[in-house]
């Protein structure tokens, strides 16, 4: 059994709120429980990174913002010049 993360281009909906959970309570537990030192802080850092990505996450799907989508493939295709084009433009 294979567990989906990704679905239509952007995080499911459980990993967006997993991750500004245990974002969010991992800078609870670091500023209340860690001492105030380096390793403390890195904690802090972390959590805060981890809820920023549920919570853009959550923001790409509201918009419906795929980042996670391959359509840039087709983008840089559509960017590509044709042979027969560049002999023109010369």
């Amino acid at each position: 059994m294979k567990i989906q993360v990704i679905e239509d281009g952007n995080f499911k909906r459980w990993v967006r709120t997993s991750l500004l959970v245990i974002g969010l309570l991992t800078m609870y537990l670091a500023y209340k429980f860690v001492p105030p030192a380096p390793f403390g802080g890195f904690l802090l850092l972390l959590g805060f990174v981890i809820a920023a990505m549920g919570g853009y996450a959550s923001r790409a799907h509201l918009l419906k913002i795929k980042p996670f989508d391959k359509s840039y493939k087709k983008a840089r295709k559509s960017y590509e010049v044709r042979d027969d084009e560049q002999d023109k433009s010369s």
